[in-house]
């Protein structure tokens, strides 16, 4: 039990309407899931309006209600809190009512479009070998030291993140390691959290269905180091022509990663195979099982931050080397025939080329690639044809298909897609509506040696159609087909 008073320390307020000398037994900003004894936030969502169910919320209880516009009518008995920006206020008032647990561990950030998942794993990863208690906020999963809790968004709302976060101290985690999305920059989910360090992976063309423009999509990445303490280090991907952006304005300690220019924490790749990769970093070779280009940045952004964190160099070489990174990020099979399948989570044009790119390098040039790939329903539509465009590019057979139709329909997603097939592409596309029967049309048309990619799910286990998940698994179907035809 929190007073009201206590909770509201650094929210700015408007005015204020009765009694905050009193105590709130929870926080709330769904009104369906209010309680008697409660605050009240009332936010403006992207669907609905907060303002519009705070009579719902008396009624159910609340005795004290945060928001923008103050009713016309107000109850005698009920404490009104009027802000500028509710969501702002949530994020602080929901940091307060657990005590502010990002300041009782090192909570570590990481943004960019691409590798946010796979360097969070790793380092939770890492630092769980190393012997520490730690803990991980992520798309796959959410993990307070070997307890794993599903994962809803790739961050979650300010009430459940601080929430976890305070699971995470009485757990005695020492570190938390965490995806920022740019959602969550821009809706507040990470005001009043205070962080150790941010990371930077790289940013391309996503998410403009929420952003609108890539500038603003870059501004809310950007906001993130923006936001950093002076006694935080702010560590950046240098190769990315956004890389040094993120540092313009940032107060944190300024720290630098690379594989082609100059930098802080500096890698060169000296092998790359199906079965991993050999590194120079800092100029000591390591073989890594990861695979490709895009994961030697995510293994020196995770080497980087190690170090800024104070950890033996050898000791964080030596057990990084041995790790495997986020499940469907480059999952990678062979069948009983030798038709080598990859799953990844690639959503992205840059992700996908980042993939495929790394499969050319690895091929020897005989072997066939074909890419079965889908975009999400409900989504930035304008990434569609790119998509479709690159997949056609860097493959030999192009299955177009659906990944999570929404509440759209699969076909006009795709015939989306088809738009980006260019005519001296025609002849390698085909569109198959059904997900499964696609990835069957890729096992058949393959041969052994051939290499078959399926984008853009990765680690899901659903597909979306409809509003409604049915369970669906990638991998696992990739696995049955190719071991039914050898």
């Amino acid at each position: 039990m929190k007073r009201l008073k206590d909770i509201l320390y650094t929210v700015s307020l408007k005015k204020v309407v009765n009694s905050t000398d009193i105590p709130v037994a929870g926080i709330y900003f769904d009104s369906r899931k209010i309680k008697q004894g409660v605050l009240f936030i009332a936010v403006k969502g992207t669907t609905s309006d907060g303002h519009l169910f705070i009579n719902q919320a008396i009624t159910q209880g609340a005795i004290a209600i945060v928001c923008e516009e103050l009713p016309k009518e107000l109850q005698a008995n009920i404490t009104y809190i009027e802000v500028e920006n509710s969501s702002k206020a949530l994020a602080t008032i929901a940091a307060n009512f657990f005590d502010n647990p990002s300041q009782k561990l090192k909570l570590i950030g990481i943004t960019g479009t691409n590798g946010k998942t796979t360097v969070a794993t790793l380092l939770f990863q890492l630092f769980c070998d190393l012997g520490y208690k730690t803990g991980l906020l992520s798309t796959v999963q959410n993990h307070i030291n070997d307890l794993i809790i599903p994962a809803i968004h790739t961050t979650p709302d300010p009430i459940a993140l601080n929430s976890l976060l305070n699971d995470m101290v009485n757990s005695g985690c020492d570190y938390c390691f965490m995806e920022v999305s740019s959602h969550a920059i821009a809706q507040y989910r990470i005001g009043g959290l205070t962080f150790t360090g941010g990371i930077f992976t790289n940013l391309t063309h996503d998410h403009l269905d929420f952003h609108h423009t890539f500038d603003e999509y870059l501004k809310a990445k950007k906001g993130f180091f923006d936001a950093l303490d002076k006694s935080a280090f702010a560590l950046t991907n240098t190769d990315d022509k956004n890389g040094m952006v993120m540092l313009q304005n940032t107060r944190a300690h300024k720290k630098t990663y690379a594989l082609k220019s100059i930098a802080d924490f500096k890698a060169k790749i000296i092998e790359n195979h199906f079965s991993g990769l050999l590194l120079n970093i800092d100029n000591e070779e390591v073989w890594f099982k990861m695979v490709g280009t895009f994961n030697a940045y995510n293994l020196l952004a995770v080497y980087g931050t190690a170090l800024l964190l104070d950890q033996d160099r050898t000791k964080v070489l030596t057990f990084l080397s041995r790790l495997n990174g986020a499940e469907g990020r480059f999952d990678y099979l062979t069948s009983p025939n030798g038709i080598i399948g990859i799953v990844d989570y690639a959503h992205t044009p840059d992700a996908v080329q980042n993939v495929l790119s790394t499969i050319q390098d690895i091929r020897t040039g005989t072997e066939q690639v074909i890419t079965v790939i889908g975009c999400g329903g409900d989504r930035d539509k304008t990434k569609r044809p790119i998509m479709a465009q690159v997949a056609c590019d860097w493959s030999n057979k192009v299955i177009l298909t659906s990944d999570n139709p929404r509440s759209e329909e699969p076909e006009k997603i795709i015939r989306d897609m088809e738009a980006g097939v260019l005519p001296n592409n025609k002849k390698k596309a085909l569109s198959i509506t059904d997900r499964k029967e696609a990835i069957r049309t890729a096992c058949h048309l393959a041969k052994a040696g051939d290499i078959i990619l399926v984008a853009g799910k990765g680690h899901e286990k659903y597909q979306e159609i409809g509003g409604v998940k049915y369970p669906f698994d990638d991998k696992m179907i990739l696995t049955e087909l190719l071991n039914l035809m050898s």
